[in-house]
């Protein structure tokens, strides 16, 4: 079955050491130690925190029964014996649609492959028909993901509830494959973080950030303080070239000179030794003479050095006795101080692994914030002019109204007046013919 493989950047890139240069001297607050952050507590205490570790421990529990799904079904005759059958069948059935799906993804991008060849035939009828079959194939795909996502979750209910079949499964480490793997470490290692996150509280949070910009700031210092330093080395070391110069210079009119001054000074070398040899014997019989006296004189300060040895031997002893104890007790802190040191690393490596961790996420979410704002300011235009358009659209209608109104009260007055005419008509026509009916009578 297909898995996405998680790839991570490396989480701790260490100095390069060729790069470090030694500082003889440094200041008392670059030796003192950074204070450890470390959780407060040890174990989760909340029921929302246990509960989302017991999610994320499901979740890794079932990731690692579905990465051993491909290895199972590649080898039925062995899993139909671990698993039972119900599981076997329900995984080769899995399998089969895994492989369905691979099959239509591995057609489907042969396909765009020769339509991306054959661009130059968009008009044609048959380039079109293959785009909509292709188009069909694609469409076809949600459901058989949709048939690959329940099988997944039936697979994985049968293994749950069967125990012994899901250990037995789990045990075959070594049929997952290496991306699969890669992701199940990072589970694991999110776990961790998380489980960290959880049990920090936010003034240790807040004092983990402080403690970050401190080391930023000390590491800021000491990189321009490495920075001087060699460029003052490199000043030393050109004076130092010059002077070595005007030195060799000097040195050789020296050995000129000495040269000179040793063959003048055979002579006066003669007179002198002569001299030395007559000094040399009154001194000699000086010296016997004061040989003896200072013989006596050893033989009496021997006498009391014994007494002295003896005296203080037993102070020796004391102070022999208290130096080893001395000694112990600096070895055992500086034990201490060593094993004391090493956690801090450690420490500073996972808070520098963290702090590299969070600076990737909040570059994907400066990222991500981009895009959205982009699309927010598309579709804020798009509403202007929706906005416009139905504007227009309804003084467009009001006036249309108020024209349909005029009409009607035109046409309507037309009519009054219409009728009016005809019933003034209808009336005068009346009065003529009751006229003419009377004169008639008056006649008879």
């Amino acid at each position: 079955m297909a898995l996405d493989v998680l790839t991570v950047a490396p989480l701790y890139q260490g100095p390069d050491i060729n790069k470090i240069r030694l500082i003889a001297q440094t200041t008392k607050k670059s030796t003192i130690p950074p204070k450890a952050l470390t959780p407060a507590r040890s174990k989760l205490t909340t029921i929302e925190t246990k509960r989302i570790m017991s999610v994320l421990d499901e979740t890794i529990h079932k990731v690692e029964l579905v990465s051993l799904l491909s290895h199972a079904a590649s080898e039925s005759k062995t899993s139909e014996g671990m698993l039972g059958p119900d599981i076997a069948k329900a995984v080769r059935e899995h399998e089969d649609l895994c492989q369905a799906l691979l099959d239509r993804v591995s057609y489907l991008q042969e396909e765009e492959r020769k339509l991306q060849e054959a661009e130059e035939f968009e008009d044609e009828a048959w380039f079109r028909e293959r785009l909509f079959a292709m188009d069909l194939q694609k469409s076809q795909l949600p459901p058989l993901m949709q048939e690959i996502k329940e099988s997944t979750k039936n697979v994985v209910r049968l293994l749950l509830s069967n125990p012994q079949a899901a250990s037995l499964l789990q045990a075959q480490t070594l049929g997952r494959s290496k991306e699969a793997q890669c992701f199940i470490d990072s589970l694991v290692e999110l776990r961790g973080f998380l489980f960290e996150k959880l049990l920090t509280s936010p003034m240790e949070a807040r004092d983990k950030i402080q403690f970050i910009q401190d080391i930023t700031r000390r590491n800021r210092r000491h990189q321009e303080i490495i920075d001087t330093l060699e460029n003052e080395l490199a000043a030393c070391v050109r004076n130092r070239n010059a002077e070595v110069e005007k030195e060799n210079f000097v040195i050789q009119e020296l050995k000129n000179h000495l040269h000179q001054v040793l063959r003048f000074s055979e002579n006066s070398l003669l007179r002198t030794k002569q001299e030395a040899e007559k000094q040399q014997k009154a001194d000699f019989r000086a010296s016997q003479a004061r040989v003896a006296t200072v013989q006596q004189e050893i033989l009496v300060l021997q006498s009391q050095f014994h007494n002295l040895v003896m005296e203080n031997r037993d102070t020796e002893q004391a102070l022999r006795k208290k130096k080893y104890k001395v000694e112990t007790e600096i070895e055992n802190w500086i034990q201490k101080y060593d094993s004391e040191m090493s956690e801090k690393q450690d420490e500073y490596e996972e808070l520098d692994i963290i702090h590299k961790e969070e600076q990737l996420q909040l570059e994907e979410l400066k990222k991500r914030h981009d895009v959205l704002v982009e699309e927010f300011s598309q579709i804020q235009a798009e509403r202007e002019i929706l906005t416009k358009k139905r504007l227009e659209d309804e003084q467009e209608m009001v006036r249309m109204v108020r024209a349909a109104t005029l009409i009607q009260a035109l046409w309507k007055g037309y009519l009054v007046r219409s009728m009016l005419k005809s019933k003034k008509k209808k009336r005068g026509k009346g009065k003529g013919e009751t006229k003419g009916k009377g004169k008639g009578k008056g006649k008879k």
